[in-house]
């Protein structure tokens, strides 16, 4: 079996580890376009060793950011200064990746900092659309209006539009973000999708705009490029998704010709009791990855070295994406390829060789 700092191939895009920088919001953009703050979050992490660099939930529309902060890639400029970091990862070895988000009914928020709460449109809020009106909490208590199948046509060409984008700005490696209670999960999970038509109901109707967004993407993201999508496995509540869903949602991805499961969980319901420990969300990547048989990458309190290689060796995941960790530590894929004695040990910039 491989380890952690063995390389993973997928299409024409190899990775030089197993380690990648999940998606993390930042909340630092201007209109939808990347700053400075951006090239060194995420250059210093491709400059720690990462092998993936996944840039974080980034909007195909306007109406579709979380918060007026959000990263967006909704017009051609907005390309640009991503182009930009994306030659400075590459530069260092790693692969960027790109994750394409709608916030559905959790959109029109302010910033975790500033409460994280809804925003009324005086505020600079704007109208919602989810699959049925019903608020996420009352912090988030914006009702959304529900999305007409013309709505839905609409964010399927904005997904495919920022597709096109993804790859004009260089990156090598596109995720499809369809987790954590945002638009495409609250689709598929019947918490949140009452509806009655088409695109909901039934399981094949709810996970309907999941396939039909990966579909018409597959179609524009290039062949030769890995795309992967993020899944939440579980509700955490009764009568709410499952893993078993998601298994057999991977499997109708994997047919479609997606080459990765991003494993997590949550995110659709605040009264979801999640059992949080050390590697919570793993035993998701591994049903997924061994049930599907589809590869998977492996999130949620993944810290330690010995920890991270475990679920590579043992077959539980293909990738580690590291999130608070590598906050705390960006430099981690360098410190722990060494602490584990790796026999391919992660080189670093030759502007740092001295220190290591």
């Amino acid at each position: 079996m491989p380890t952690l700092f063995d390389p993973f191939t997928i299409r024409s895009v190899s990775l030089p580890n197993r380690v990648g920088i999940s998606p993390m919001c930042q909340y630092s953009s201007s209109e939808g376009y990347a700053t400075e703050w951006h090239l060194v979050h995420l250059g210093s992490r491709a400059v720690g060793g990462a092998g993936l660099i996944l840039a974080e939930a980034t909007a195909v529309s306007a109406d579709g950011r979380i918060t007026p902060f959000d990263a967006g890639l909704w017009n051609d400029a907005q390309a640009e200064p991503l182009a930009r970091i994306n030659r400075f990862i590459k530069s260092q070895g790693a692969i960027p990746g790109i994750q394409l988000a709608h916030a559905g009914r959790k959109a029109s928020t302010s910033r975790p900092w500033e409460g994280d709460r809804s925003l009324a449109n005086e505020e600079g809020g704007w109208e919602t659309i989810g699959p049925s009106p019903i608020a996420f909490d009352n912090i988030r208590g914006r009702v959304p209006r529900e999305a007409t199948e013309q709505d839905l046509q609409r964010t399927i060409q904005d997904f495919v539009a920022a597709a096109w984008r993804a790859d004009v700005a260089g990156y090598e490696w596109l995720e499809i973000h369809a987790a954590h209670g945002y638009l495409i999960h609250s689709f598929y999970s019947p918490l949140s999708n009452h509806r009655n038509d088409l695109y909901g109901g039934s399981f094949d109707n709810r996970i309907r705009l999941c396939l039909e967004i990966v579909d018409a993407v597959r179609v524009t993201w290039p062949a030769n490029k890995p795309l992967a999508v993020r899944l939440s496995c579980s509700d955490w509540v009764e009568a709410g998704w499952t893993i078993d869903d998601s298994v057999e949602l991977a499997r109708r991805l994997k047919v479609r010709e997606v080459d990765l499961i991003d494993c997590s969980s949550g995110g659709n319901s605040p009264l979801a009791k999640i059992s949080i420990g050390p590697g919570y969300q793993v035993p998701f990547s591994e049903a997924v990855r061994r049930q599907a048989n589809i590869a998977t990458a492996a999130v949620g309190l993944i810290t330690d070295p010995a920890q991270a290689d475990e679920i590579i060796r043992n077959g539980r995941a293909d990738l580690v994406l590291l999130a608070r960790e590598s906050l705390r530590d960006p430099y981690w894929p360098l410190h722990s390829s060494r602490e584990l004695r790796s026999k391919q040990p992660v080189p670093p910039p030759i502007q740092y060789a001295r220190a290591f």
